[in-house]
């Protein structure tokens, strides 16, 4: 019987000869995709012999040897050791969850029960608190763990863990204490600077005297496209506006009514530019000078495009966060730790805490209020009586357009050089042309009269000569 057609050994893979010499390596798993030979595939460009590994180095590195009986048994049993040893109280994948994240930070049961005890915000890190805080047990879990009266060696680490926090007074209310404390620093930080940027967005938008020209051309620009319509004669208009101007394009199909109003203004800032020095009165020199004016219009307008970026309601709402978790903070120090009657390190902490940090909490939300009616008042400069996130929205047309504007203005840019180089070469063409026209037509140079008389005297001279001869030849036979 034939022998069949030999199918390719995959990549790595040796002989069937000393297959079972080769040592055992740990599996590593993936999904085969068959290469079909009627397909073009990638893999068919891989060589047999292309790659080879270092077979000692790989069953040194990934050599899998099979565990001694014993030691099976061993973990076997140790594995098994947990369900009829401790006593489940909690979840099973709550507990599994809580001891894999106690090893994970390296954090002890006496170490959490001494900052809850001392209020040591720095013991604890902000991860850590927040996570306690989401697998707190439930009502029932902590009722069990309060009344647990056995070894705890019987309890799983979970739960020893647990049953150390729930015996504290009102521990996972001081978890939260201790984690507005620890966060309260950096969240006012980072909204003051959010509120900053939002102020300086508002008055460079409201004071920048090249968009406000910018407006008042779309607008002149607008009422003379709309002339004669119940469009035309606007005193004003919404600055979504802006971003439609790129839609509105001319009859050579590229040349947009943004790249009309941009040259316009290039012009106009150009010869205004002009007048602050001396240089050539010539028009592409107006226009080099308006362009790097309107193209500086971005970087004027830079806070305004960072304003855009801030998450409006994300920044309210962490305000507002904390304004209530200092509320509770401060009804937990004099209602809770009051009856409690604690003369700890947490309660002088906790108290301090809230004496200092209230005059904090109230200066941002007032300063949230000042924002926020800045804001409104910027949007209602430019669209009338507006709604209370019309500013915010401004600001995020704005650098919509900036964007586009950008854009043209690279487009520009780009036609004015073109358009330079190309006046460039046709005046040099002109000068080189006219210049070899001039030499064709020039007459000939000047020549010395004299030489024109030469031929004449050197035609006489003969005759001259000639005529003498005569006349002595005479005289000798008068004689």
């Amino acid at each position: 019987m034939p022998a069949g057609p030999k199918v390719p050994r995959a990549p790595g893979m040796r002989g069937p000869e000393g297959d079972d010499s080769k040592a055992k390596l740990k599996p590593f798993f993936w999904d085969k995709v068959s290469a079909t030979p009627d397909q073009a595939m990638v893999w068919h460009q891989i060589k047999s012999g292309s790659f080879q590994f270092n077979e000692e180095m790989i069953e040194n590195l990934f050599g899998y040897t099979a565990p001694e009986k014993n030691k099976v048994e061993k973990k076997k049993n140790s594995s098994q050791e947990p369900a009829s040893q401790f006593i489940q109280i909690l979840d099973p994948k709550k507990a599994q969850n809580l001891s894999i994240l106690l090893r994970a930070l390296n954090v002890t049961t006496e170490e959490v029960s001494d900052a809850l005890l001392e209020g040591d915000r720095n013991e604890l890190p902000a991860e850590l608190i927040q996570t306690l805080l989401k697998m707190a047990p439930t009502s029932d879990e902590e009722l069990k763990l309060r009344l647990f009266s056995g070894e705890l060696s019987q309890l799983g680490p979970a739960e020893r863990f647990l049953k150390a926090l729930v015996d504290i007074p009102f521990a996972y209310h001081r978890m939260e204490a201790l984690l507005f404390m620890g966060t309260l620093e950096e969240e006012i930080a980072s909204a003051m600077e959010s509120f900053k940027t939002l102020e300086v967005a508002s008055k460079e938008l409201r004071n920048s005297r090249l968009f406000l020209k910018l407006l008042e051309a779309v607008l002149k620009t607008g009422n003379r496209m709309n002339d004669g319509t119940f469009r035309g004669g606007a005193q004003a208009f919404k600055l979504d506006t802006l971003l439609k101007l790129s839609d509105v394009k001319g009859a050579d199909g590229k040349t947009t009514l943004l790249h009309f109003v941009v040259q316009e203004i290039v012009r106009s800032e150009g010869v205004r530019a002009a007048r602050e020095e001396i240089s050539p009165d010539t028009e592409d020199h107006y226009r080099t000078l308006g362009l790097q004016v309107v193209s500086r219009l971005s970087s004027e307008l830079e806070n305004v495009k960072k304003a855009a970026a801030i998450d409006a309601d994300g920044l309210t709402g962490s305000v507002s966060k904390l304004g209530h978790a200092q509320l509770k903070t401060r009804d937990f120090l004099n209602k809770e730790m009051k009856d409690l009657e604690e003369d700890s390190g947490f309660h002088e902490v906790l108290k301090s805490f809230v004496q200092s940090s209230e005059g904090e909490v109230m200066s941002l939300l007032e300063e949230e209020k000042r924002i926020t009616a800045l804001v409104k008042s910027t949007g209602d400069y430019f669209h009338g009586n507006s709604g209370r996130d019309e500013g915010l929205r401004l600001f995020t047309i704005v650098r919509d357009f900036l964007l586009m504007l950008d854009k043209v203005c690279k487009e520009v840019e780009a036609a004015q050089k073109k358009s330079a180089q190309k006046a460039l070469k046709k005046e040099t063409s002109t000068a080189s042309s006219t210049s070899s026209t001039t030499t064709q037509s020039q007459p000939p140079p000047p020549t010395d009269p004299r030489t024109k008389l030469m031929p004449a005297i050197a035609e006489r001279r003969p005759q001259n000569s000639s005529s003498s001869s005569s006349t002595e030849s005479s005289d000798d036979d008068s004689e």
